[in-house]
C-alpha cells in the first residue's frame, strides 16, 4: 500500500482500544480524525440573527423572573445581626426614622399574628442550614413573613419598647440590590453558553452538560433572591426555594456523573451507572418534598460527594481504558470541586451554632457556587479559553477553600475573624500555588523543549528534507514525534491546510508539505495528506494552539526547504547547461579542428578520445535525471564500442530489482569509473575477454570487471590519477572499490555502493 493508504501506531507504542463513539463532542470537529466513518456533521456555527434569537429567549424569561421578584412587597430597610438578634443599620421609610440601631423583637400581621424575630431571619439560605430543627424553623418564619407581607400593613416591636406601623410595598426593580443583578447576569451568562453548546452541537450526548448549566444558573439565580436587601422574599421562593436549591445541586451531581459515562469515551455499562445516579438523586428529591428525610443536609450533601467521587472514578477509568488527556483533566476538575465541596462541608459541621456561622456561612457557599459555575463556563472549551479564564476559574475556588478554612479554624481553634481568615488566606494560597501546576500539567505537559534543542532537531530535519525531498512525510512524522510523543500517529488521505487541535486537546492534525514531482518535469505542488497525533506524551498532556502554530511554522520551514533546493537544483542545471554549452560550442570545436589537423595517428586519436571525454563530460552537465536501465544500455553499448576496436571480447550481465533514477552526480561518476576501468584493460593488460557483472538489490549495487590479462598483484600498484579519480568518485557516492587477481590470469575490480539513493 501506499504512504497515503496505510495508518500505522507511534513506534514503540501500543495502540489503545478503539473507542465506541468519538471523543469528545464539544466541538465540530471534535470526532477522532482516524475513524472518518464515525464522524458526524455537526450543525453550523451560530449566526448573528440566531445568538440575538438565543439571547431574547433568554432575556424574555430574565425578565419575567425579575418582575416576579420586583413586584414582591418587602420592608424597605437594613439589618445587621446583632448577636442573636436584628438591629436596624437605616431606612428611607418615615415610620422607621430615628429607629437607627433599635433591636427588632416581633413582627404583628394585620390578623395579629406574631413573628418572633432573631437574627435567623437574615439567613435566607436555608440550603445550608445544618440542623434540620434550625431549617424547619427558617422555613417557617419566612413563609410566615411573606404571607404577612402579602396581607397588607405590619406593625414592628422593637425591644425598647417602640412600635412602627407600616405598609409593605412593591421592592421595585431599583430594589432589588447590586448583588442580584450580577447573579442574574452570571446566570444569564451560563444559559447562553448552554443554549450556544446545544446549538452547535446538537447530539444527546451533550444533554447532561445542558442539565449542569441549567441547574447551575438556577442556584445563582435563586441566591440573588437570598441575597436581596430588606426583609422580605417572594411567596413562591419561601415555599419551594430550598427544595429547588437542592434539587439544583442533586441534579447537576448526577448529570456529571451521567457526563462522565459519556465523555470522552463511552464507558461499559454506562447507562446503568448513570441510571443508577439519577435514581439515587430523585429518590432524595423525593424524599424531601414529602419531608420524610431526615438529615435532609447531610444526606444532600452525601449525594453531590458521592457522586463526585463516582465521577473521579470513572475518569479514572476511561482514562485506562484510553489514555486521553481530556480525561485526565476532567478528573482533575472533578476531584478540585469535590475536595472543595468536602472542605465547605466539614467546615458548616464544624461552624454550626457559631456566631459567625449565619454571615460566613452564605457567603462561602456562594463562592462555591460561583467556582462550580466558573468550571461549567470554561469546561467546553477549557483547551482553548484564554488564560484569564483558567485562572478566574482557579482563583474561586481558591477563594472557596479559604472561606471554609477560615470557618474551620474559627470554629476549631475560637480565634478572632482575622486570625482566622490570614491563616486561612495563607493556607488557599500554598494550596493554589501546588494546585495550579497539578490542574494545569495536562494543559503543559511534563517539559517543553528548549529553544537550541527545537533548534538542532529542526535544523537536522531540515537538512534531511533537502537532500530527500521525497521523505520529507517520514521525517516531519519522526520530528513531531520526537517534540510531542504521541501515543499514536496516523497519515490520512485528506489534506488539511493549518494544523488543528481536536478533541479538547486529545489530537492534532498536522499537513504534510508539498512533495510531488510531475513525470519528467520537475516538482510541482501536490498535497501530500495529513499527519493525526493522539495524545501528546503517552496520553499525559492535551494539545494547545501554541502547539498548532508551532507544528505550521515547522510545516513552513519545511515547504520553504523543499522550495530552496529546488531553487538550488533549478539553478545548478542551468548553470550546467550553460557551461556545458560553452564547453561543446567553444573547447569542442578546437579539439576538432586539431584532430582533423594532426600531423601523425597517434595525435589524432588521442584528440579523438579527448572529444569523447568531452563529450561525456559536457552530457553529464546538461542532461537531467535519467534512469538506470537507460543509463546501463548505454554503458554497454560505448564498452562494447570500445573493446571491439581492441578486439577484446565483451560478457555483459545487469539484473536489478527497480528502476531507479540517477542524479547527474551519480550518472556522472559510475560512467567515469566504468570508462577508466575499462581504459585500464584496453591499455594495460593485454586481455582477450573481459566480463562486466552489476546487480542492484534494494539501494545496493555491486559492479564487477573481470580481465584474463596479464595483470598481477593489485596490491603493489601505484595509484595515480586514473586510479586515484576511480576511488575518489566511488567514495563520493558512499561506496568502496578493490582489486584482486582473477585465478591464474588477470584482475577481478569490485565496486560496492551500499546505498544508491535515488534521485527525488
Amino acid at each position: 500500500m501506499s504512504r497515503r493508504e496505510t495508518a500505522g501506531a507511534a513506534p514503540g507504542a501500543s495502540a489503545p482500544p478503539t473507542p465506541s463513539t468519538p471523543s469528545p463532542p464539544w466541538r465540530a470537529d471534535s470526532h477522532d480524525p482516524a475513524r472518518p466513518h464515525r464522524a458526524r456533521r455537526s450543525a453550523p456555527p451560530l449566526r448573528r440573527g440566531e445568538w440575538a434569537a438565543i439571547a431574547l429567549l433568554g432575556c424574555l424569561c430574565l425578565f419575567a423572573w425579575l418582575r416576579v421578584v420586583a413586584q414582591t412587597p418587602a420592608v424597605d430597610a437594613r439589618w445587621r445581626a446583632d448577636g442573636a438578634s436584628l438591629q436596624l443599620e437605616s431606612s428611607p421609610l418615615p415610620a422607621l426614622s430615628g429607629l437607627a440601631g433599635a433591636r427588632l423583637a416581633q413582627i404583628v400581621g394585620t390578623d395579629g399574628s406574631p413573628l418572633a424575630v432573631d437574627a435567623g431571619l437574615l439567613q435566607r439560605s436555608v440550603r445550608w442550614s445544618v440542623d434540620d430543627a434550625q431549617r424547619s424553623l427558617q422555613l417557617s418564619r419566612q413563609r410566615q413573613l411573606a404571607a404577612m407581607l402579602s396581607q397588607g400593613p405590619l406593625t414592628l416591636h422593637f425591644d425598647d419598647g417602640r412600635q412602627a406601623e407600616l405598609a409593605p410595598r412593591a421592592r421595585g426593580f431599583e430594589g432589588l440590590g447590586v448583588f442580584f443583578w450580577l447573579m442574574s447576569a452570571a446566570a444569564m451568562t451560563l444559559l447562553l453558553v448552554t443554549a450556544a453548546v446545544l446549538r452547535v452541537h446538537a447530539h444527546w450526548r451533550n444533554l447532561p452538560y445542558a442539565v449542569i448549566g441549567l441547574g447551575q444558573a438556577g442556584n445563582l439565580l435563586l441566591i440573588g433572591v437570598e441575597m436581596l436587601p430588606g426583609l422580605g422574599l417572594p411567596t413562591v421562593f419561601a415555599v419551594h426555594g430550598a427544595w429547588a436549591r437542592m434539587a439544583f445541586d442533586l441534579c447537576s451531581a448526577a448529570a456529571m456523573v451521567h457526563l462522565a459515562t459519556l465523555q470522552p469515551l463511552r464507558l461499559p455499562a454506562g447507562r446503568w451507572i448513570a441510571a443508577a445516579a439519577w435514581a439515587g438523586c430523585a429518590l432524595l428529591l423525593w424524599l424531601a418534598k414529602a419531608q420524610a428525610l431526615r438529615h435532609e443536609w447531610g444526606w444532600t450533601q452525601a449525594g453531590m460527594l458521592g457522586c463526585g467521587a463516582l465521577t473521579i472514578a470513572l475518569m479514572s477509568w476511561s482514562y485506562r481504558l484510553e489514555p486521553n488527556p481530556f480525561a485526565l483533566l476532567l478528573r482533575r476538575l472533578a476531584s478540585a470541586a469535590t475536595a472543595t465541596l468536602l472542605l465547605l462541608s466539614v467546615a458548616m459541621i464544624a461552624a454550626r451554632g457559631t456566631p459567625a456561622f449565619h454571615g460566613d456561612a452564605a457567603f462561602a457557599a456562594l463562592v462555591w457556587h460561583l467556582f462550580l459555575a466558573t468550571l461549567v463556563l470554561v469546561l467546553p472549551s477549557f483547551s482553548r479559553a484564554q488564560p484569564l479564564m483558567r485562572e478566574v476559574a482557579m482563583l474561586a475556588g481558591t477563594a472557596s477553600a479559604a472561606i471554609s478554612l477560615g470557618l474551620l479554624f474559627e470554629a476549631a481553634w475560637g480565634i478572632g475573624d482575622f486570625a482566622a481568615l490570614a491563616l486561612a488566606v495563607a493556607a488557599a494560597l500554598l494550596v493554589y500555588s501546588g494546585t495550579r501546576r497539578w490542574l494545569m500539567r495536562p494543559m503543559r505537559g511534563q517539559h517543553v523543549p528548549g529553544a537550541e534543542r527545537m533548534f538542532e532537531r529542526l535544523y537536522r530535519v531540515l537538512r534531511e528534507v533537502e537532500a530527500r525531498p521525497r521523505d520529507s512525510a517520514e521525517l516531519l512524522t519522526r520530528l513531531l514525534n520526537d517534540l510531542f510523543e504521541p501515543l499514536e500517529v496516523r497519515t490520512l488521505e485528506r489534506t488539511t491546510t493549518r494544523s488543528r487541535v481536536l478533541g479538547e486537546g486529545s489530537a492534532l492534525l498536522v499537513p504534510l508539505p508539498a512533495i510531488g514531482a510531475g513525470p519528467g518535469s520537475g516538482p510541482v505542488d501536490d498535497p501530500g495528506g495529513t499527519i493525526v497525533l493522539r495524545f501528546a506524551e503517552r496520553g499525559k498532556r492535551m494539545f494547545s494552539a501554541d502547539d498548532a502554530r508551532l507544528t505550521d511554522r515547522v510545516v513552513e520551514q519545511l515547504r520553504l526547504a523543499l522550495a530552496y533546493d529546488r531553487a538550488v537544483e533549478r539553478g545548478r542545471s542551468e548553470e550546467r547547461a550553460r557551461i556545458a554549452a560553452d564547453l561543446h560550442d567553444d573547447i569542442g570545436a578546437r579539439l576538432l579542428t586539431l584532430m582533423y589537423q594532426a600531423q601523425t595517428p597517434e595525435m589524432e586519436d588521442y584528440l579523438r578520445h579527448t572529444l569523447k571525454d568531452l563529450k561525456t563530460l559536457t552530457r553529464g552537465l546538461a542532461s537531467g535525471d535519467q534512469r538506470l536501465s537507460h543509463a546501463a544500455a548505454e554503458w554497454k553499448a560505448d564498452i562494447a564500442q570500445r573493446l571491439g576496436a581492441a578486439q577484446i571480447e565483451l560478457s555483459w550481465t545487469f539484473a536489478f530489482d527497480r528502476d531507479l533514477v540517477l542524479g547527474v552526480v551519480q550518472w556522472s561518476a559510475l560512467t567515469r569509473v566504468l570508462r577508466e576501468l575499462v581504459s585500464n584493460v584496453i591499455q594495460h593488460s593485454c586481455a582477450t575477454h573481459l566480463e562486466v557483472a552489476a546487480a542492484l538489490e534494494g539501494a545496493r549495487l555491486r559492479l564487477t570487471l573481470a580481465d584474463d590479462g596479464i595483470g598481477r598483484n593489485p596490491q603493489a600498484w601505484s595509484h595515480g590519477l586514473g586510479l586515484g579519480g576511480v576511488r575518489k568518485r566511488v567514495k563520493l557516492l558512499g561506496g568502496d572499490v578493490q582489486w584482486r587477481e582473477n585465478g591464474s590470469a588477470g584482475i577481478v575490480c569490485t565496486v560496492l555502493i551500499p546505498d544508491l539513493q535515488p534521485r527525488h
